[in-house]
């Protein structure tokens, strides 16, 4: 209890805990849509192009989350058009746009700022990273994120699980894909400044595959993933607090560790079952 109280007497932990909650339960919501329609590297790439966002943004002096958000939807949207339009399929086309958006942000910050402190938190996160105005705008636009999921719950569930029957019954699939990818790019961006660019994928990817294991339900998946995500982002806050580890790695790790017991009980489960 003491050391709970100690960790949230410093404003930058609070900060951690809010904005980091709000952007692992977006993550794992979109996590297992994205999974189940093998889109999960999107993420991935997303992250990449935010790097490279976030490296012309620092280099201009600009406010970093109000330049990266919409260069990553809009990365969001044409790699959408790209992976269904063209020649360019599947992870060809997410490896095209992310190689291409990280050599530009490494191009730009060699030719300006050099590799900062800045730089380093934007590729492995930092929890000294958000200031007072990131929080309200990461706030502001989970709760956005949160609130389009919710509402649009059902037709996200059809063009999951069957996306040809959902366009035959008249679902627009296209917007529906269009509006998961860009919520995707928001939930990416913010969480950047907090995993990193080379980490913030895994609290899209984990959560979902560790709730398969046991899980057979899209919504007890859904569930099992929010309350798996949200808690080992706050375990892993909570061990960078205490033995100084980055918090990036820390979260990730306790996402390992989640995914192993789950895969433990999934087998346990199963020879119950047999």
């Amino acid at each position: 209890m003491d050391m709970i109280i100690e960790m949230l007497s410093y404003p930058f932990m609070v900060r951690a805990f809010v904005v980091g909650s709000l952007v692992a339960l977006c993550s794992a919501l979109l996590g297992v849509s994205l999974v189940l329609k093998r889109y999960s590297m999107i993420g991935d790439g997303l992250s990449h192009v935010g790097f490279g966002a976030l490296a012309v943004a620092a280099s201009l002096n600009l406010a970093p989350l109000t330049v990266a958000i919409p260069v990553v939807i809009l990365a969001a949207v044409l790699l959408l058009r790209i992976r269904g339009n063209s020649r360019i399929k599947g992870d060809a086309a997410i490896a095209l746009i992310s190689t291409s958006s990280l050599a530009v942000g490494v191009m730009v910050i060699s030719m300006t700022t050099g590799m900062n402190t800045d730089v380093y938190n934007y590729m492995f996160g930092s929890i000294l990273a958000m200031s007072d105005e990131d929080v309200v705008l990461s706030v502001a636009m989970a709760v956005i994120v949160l609130a389009l999921f919710v509402f649009f719950y059902h037709k996200i569930f059809a063009i999951t699980f069957d996306e040809t029957f959902a366009r035959a019954t008249g679902v627009k699939a296209d917007l529906y894909n269009t509006l998961i990818a860009v919520l995707t790019a928001v939930t990416i961006v913010l969480g950047m400044r907090m995993m990193g660019a080379l980490l913030i994928s895994s609290l899209i990817i984990f959560p979902a595959l560790t709730s398969m294991r046991v899980c057979r339900t899209f919504k007890s998946v859904m569930i099992s993933s929010a309350v798996i995500s949200v808690v080992c982002l706050i375990a892993g806050i909570t061990v960078s607090y205490v033995w100084a580890t980055p918090a990036g790695a820390s979260v990730v790790m306790a996402n390992i560790a989640a995914l192993l017991v789950y895969s433990l009980i999934g087998v346990l489960k199963n020879r119950g079952a047999v």
